[in-house]
């Protein structure tokens, strides 16, 4: 069979597919066409190493016309308007939540859905005064659904805090109540801003809805003065920026290499595999920059939303976990053992000097960034990014000792998810306490799964269990819907060992 004979099978295929609704086929088929262009110029060793997945770029083509992740800065079009959507500048709240409706719609991604929506309550803020708790909470359910039912996507996701306000209570309230899966939410926090109302409050919806993530407001602001968003699996990036690219390492692969011999892979081989990310990730950014023509055209660049020089590049690692095991050859395990999370540190650290040595172009500040990629459900037998193995997890204190010690080295996101008991609900104080204690010893981000909840997180993206079961039987509208089953049946997701916390823990060492 010739090459367009399988293009148009696979084309058959997906057309006629019943579990696909009409949006879904139409960008499938869009990927089937881009995965049949060239990919940009390489080495044969590159080339290789995406063949045997040693490195990969996460479907997302070979030949790049949009930025993988965009952070509009909102802001600017709600004071100014938008020419080339006609919009005149927002002068009240249902104005401000319009335009952005429609923003939205006009936002590309790696997924064809924004993966951002904003510091929605900075967003809303100014043009909230004057209503109060019951009008905001009606006003937002409608704005909550509408995010739902138009982003079918888990990876679209909003920002609140870090200052407690009306409108982010107003967010934790109407998330909690609607249970649903769009959009992932994020509160930042700040000890020094927050409150612990406001942290309080955002427990409780944890309880009912594993949402929302909590990112260290202080540690994440002081990699990106220009602002920044937590987006997609929790990754951050600048405002008004984003990331061109994510390119992975495959460690576990990259530690077979070794013969588990620690130093030459510390030394020789790590550094030759990082060499192959960068020639992968500076193909794939010239591409976008230099012949996509992307950002020299968007109305998003034109009218100052975005800006070129605000986009980084991520250098994704995955499987850091069987790694370090294959490593030491059983003689210690990842999470458990000092000398198996030395050898994780070192690795880590290798891996900073050379994104930070290494100059990348078209990049903010010339340098990619580190970044411990969540996974995909596709990936068997391999921990996502920097986090200990499903199952595997040591009580919540340990774990937290455990990975809190390379957090701050990973610019662009890193996250551990932490499975409590259902015991939690009737103990939220436990999670504002370990958040903060886990903040405390160096965590760049927390993220909580109470056993028992319908809404589960996955990756980093949320999924329901009962949506799983009728994604088997009928398909589902949520486009993520599909990757959440893979993950269920590839990596016993569910597995995960719920842990009891309690006010007498604190993960500060020493304490």
């Amino acid at each position: 069979m010739s090459e367009i004979d399988d293009f148009r099978a696979s084309a058959y295929s997906l057309v006629t597919t019943p579990h696909l609704s009409y949006r879904q086929r139409l960008h499938q088929l869009a990927i089937l066409a881009e995965e049949a262009l060239p990919y940009p110029p390489m080495s044969k060793a590159a080339e290789a190493a995406m063949v045997s997945g040693l490195v990969s770029d996460l479907a997302e083509g070979p030949a790049p016309y949009r930025p993988r992740y965009l952070l509009p800065d909102y802001a600017v079009a709600l004071r100014q308007g938008s020419d080339y959507l006609e919009l005149e500048p927002a002068t009240g709240l249902e104005d401000a939540i319009t335009n952005l409706e429609i923003l939205y719609h006009n936002v590309p991604s790696i997924t064809s859905y924004p993966v951002y929506l904003g510091d929605l309550d900075s967003l809303l803020l100014p043009h909230a005064d004057g209503w109060d708790d019951a009008r905001l909470d009606a006003v937002l359910t409608r704005f909550w659904r509408f995010l739902d039912r138009t982003i079918p996507d888990a990876f679209s996701h909003a920002n609140i805090g870090p200052v407690d306000n009306p409108v982010a209570r107003s967010v934790l309230r109407v998330d909690a109540a609607l249970s649903q899966v769009v959009p992932n939410l994020t509160l930042k926090y700040d000890p020094e801003t927050t409150g612990d109302g406001l942290i309080a409050l955002a427990a409780r919806s944890i309880t009912k809805v594993n949402k929302p993530h909590i990112a260290n407001h202080p540690m994440i602001a002081a990699d990106f003065p220009e602002g920044y968003g937590v987006v997609s699996c929790y990754n951050t990036l600048p405002l008004g920026g984003g990331s061109h690219t994510l390119v992975r390492l495959d460690l576990d692969q990259s530690a077979r290499r070794a013969d588990g011999d620690i130093d030459r892979y510390l030394s020789e081989i790590l550094p030759g595999h990082a060499a192959l990310v960068f020639e992968v990730l500076e193909a794939r950014i010239r591409f976008l920059v230099e012949e996509s023509g992307f950002y020299d055209h968007h109305f998003l660049v034109k009218e100052g939303l975005l800006h070129a020089d605000r986009f980084t590049a991520m250098f994704g690692i995955f499987g850091l976990a069987e790694g370090v095991n294959r490593l030491l050859g059983g003689r210690g395990r990842y999470g458990h053992d000092a000398e198996a999370n030395a050898v994780a540190d070192s690795i880590i650290d290798t891996l900073t000097t050379l994104v930070d040595q290494r100059e990348m172009p078209h990049c903010r500040q010339g340098r990619a960034t580190l970044h411990a990629q969540s996974g995909i459900g596709t990936d068997v037998g391999v921990t996502a990014g920097a986090r200990i193995p499903i199952g595997e997890e040591p009580e919540v204190i340990d774990h937290v000792n455990a990975v809190s010690t390379h957090h701050a080295r990973f610019t662009s996101g890193i996250s551990d998810i932490f499975a409590l008991e259902s015991s939690a609900r009737a103990n939220p104080r436990a999670i504002v306490d370990v958040t903060k204690g886990a903040f405390a010893a160096g965590m760049r981000e927390m993220t909580f799964n109470i056993e028992g909840c319908d809404l589960v997180r996955v990756t980093g993206y949320m999924v329901r269990l009962s949506d799983i079961e009728k994604w088997r039987r009928e398909g589902s509208r949520v486009a993520s819907t599909v990757l959440g089953a893979q993950s269920v049946d590839n990596w016993g997701l569910l597995g995960r060992r719920p842990r009891v916390i309690s006010h007498e823990h604190d993960p500060r060492p020493g304490r």
